[in-house]
């Protein structure tokens, strides 16, 4: 069940909740609402933090006794570090880290919106990235578990000064939270259960009712439609591919327009280059750029965003068989050129290659691409960092502070030039990998280039924080719900990039 949230006015003390959380600075600073705690304890509390050795570090909490004398049944001190140095991802794992400790209370209030006065953050800002906080710290994936421990948090009562725009704020944060946890729900899901019709379906279902129109295209409409590249990584499959093509056109005057391609590989094997058993194990999240995708779409409408946004999301499974296939085939992507397969494991480029020419072919302002892509990429950047590449410099921008806003960690890459000789084919127009060892990640970007004509476009490989190995923040461990965020940010603010100044 989705968490509510709700608004109470201060003192803190008279706020009835199960629990009460506020927020302790550096060097036990007491922040916003810690004052009633301190005097429900006659003044002893820095003295409970000394013995417990709780100095306000970032994300560390303390339960503290309350004798009966608040409205609240017990407390919980969160760190928050220096107050000064305060930032919505700050705040945003703080309100993580109340929701981890706050499991067995139903309802929780916190004074942390209130830190954003002495922090230089505006309040609904702070509001959004709090109810963010809460919702994906709160995340729990239980399924499949017969014994699963399930949180009893439900409601949060922010206390602070009453406000329009704080409410709105608070809305929204949970709003875009709760498509995070769409995508991660699906990147968890097992791939036995999310064959490509199967998330389509779960596409459709997640889009109705939210001012998107979807289409999905059928095996034998991708083969009509030369989508060759999308038909040839499914055949090796019982489980047949499919593309999910989804449009949402605001009403009234638009601010642009902006395609989303998701590769969405529901399990890959490497087909006939195969993987290592152990090289498979998670590859139940090679789909994680379409479920971002498809969150993102979900929540265009109830954000009132004016941009027209449409996104083309290509399905398969990469299976090995006797149809699959092989090293050394030749396949036709939609926009007419042809590329020699010589590792089937680099099967997500190709999918790609289709849904960037049904992009550009639709001519939208810009483009980006969400895709699980390389490993090189995580040799380059590690686990935590996304990959960002495109062909202009003015679009690249633009998406590195969208995702720098929201707190979701991208570091540009160069696409040179020169290296496009390495993709280059002795039977084909190009190769799908290229020769030598190494800049994996930029020659697979280099790859992707050839099928985006002149639309400006970047490529975010997510390779490495598609998943996490453990949590962290309001990161969970398992499938994380990467750059849904970053590209709500990006669509609701967007601005048509120029055609010219082309990335070097």
């Amino acid at each position: 069940m989705p968490l509510t949230f709700t608004i109470a006015a201060p003192p803190a003390d008279r706020v009835e909740a199960d629990l009460l959380a506020v927020p302790v600075g550096a060097e036990r600073a007491l922040g916003p609402g810690a004052d009633v705690v301190d005097a429900a304890l006659d003044g002893d509390l820095g003295a409970f933090m000394e013995e417990a050795d709780f100095d306000g570090k970032p994300e560390q909490t303390l339960a503290v006794p309350t004798r009966g004398r608040l409205g609240a049944a017990a407390a919980l001190l969160v760190g928050v570090g220096p107050f000064d140095d305060v930032t919505g991802d700050g705040l945003r794992r703080a309100a993580a880290a109340i929701a981890r400790r706050a499991t067995r209370a139903p309802s929780v209030a916190t004074t942390l919106v209130d830190l954003a006065d002495g922090a230089g953050l505006e309040r609904p800002d702070a509001a959004q990235a709090l109810a963010e906080g809460f919702v994906l710290g709160a995340y729990q994936f239980l399924k499949y578990k017969a014994d699963g421990d399930a949180s009893q948090l439900a409601e949060v009562i922010v206390v602070t000064r009453a406000g329009a725009r704080v409410e709105a704020a608070l809305e929204r944060g949970a709003t875009i939270a709760g498509a995070v946890t769409w995508a991660r729900d699906m990147v968890n899901e097992p791939s036995g259960a999310k064959s490509p019709a199967a998330f389509a379906d779960a596409a459709k279902k997640l889009l109705r009712g939210k001012g998107v129109t979807v289409k999905v295209m059928t095996e034998a409409e991708l083969e009509a439609e030369g989508l060759g590249g999308v038909v040839g990584v499914g055949q090796g499959s019982g489980n047949p591919p499919r593309l999910v093509k989804a449009t949402y056109s605001p009403a009234g005057k638009k601010a642009g327009s902006v395609a989303l391609v998701g590769k969405g590989v529901v399990f890959d094997s490497g087909g006939l280059s195969l993987k290592t058993s152990s090289g498979m194990e998670t590859m139940k999240t090679d789909m994680s750029g379409a479920a971002a995708v498809l969150a993102t779409m979900s929540v265009l409408k109830p954000l009132d965003v004016k941009t027209k946004v449409t996104a083309y999301v290509p399905m398969v499974e990469n299976m090995p068989s006797g149809t699959a296939i092989r090293p050394g085939d030749v396949l036709k992507i939609r926009n007419g050129k042809t590329v020699e397969v010589l590792n089937t494991d680099a099967e997500g480029r190709l999918i790609l290659a289709d849904g960037l020419s049904l992009a550009a072919e639709d001519g939208p302002d810009a483009v980006v691409d969400v895709a699980t892509l390389t490993g090189a990429c995580m040799v380059a950047l590690g686990d935590k960092i996304a990959g960002l590449m495109g062909n202009r410099d003015s679009w690249n921008e633009q998406v590195q502070a969208a995702a720098d806003a929201v707190g979701e960690p991208m570091w540009p890459l160069p696409l040179p030039r020169d290296y496009r000789k390495l993709l280059d084919s002795e039977v084909a127009d190009l190769r799908n990998i290229s020769t030598g060892s190494y800049g994996g990640a930029l020659t697979a970007a280099l790859f992707l280039s050839e099928f985006v004509d002149d639309v400006p476009w970047v490529h975010l490989d997510i390779a490495g924080p598609a998943r996490a190995g453990s949590d962290d923040g309001y990161i969970v461990k398992g499938g994380t719900g990467f750059a849904v965020r970053t590209l709500v940010e990006l669509i609701d603010r967007f601005k048509k990039p120029a055609r010219s100044n082309a990335a070097d």
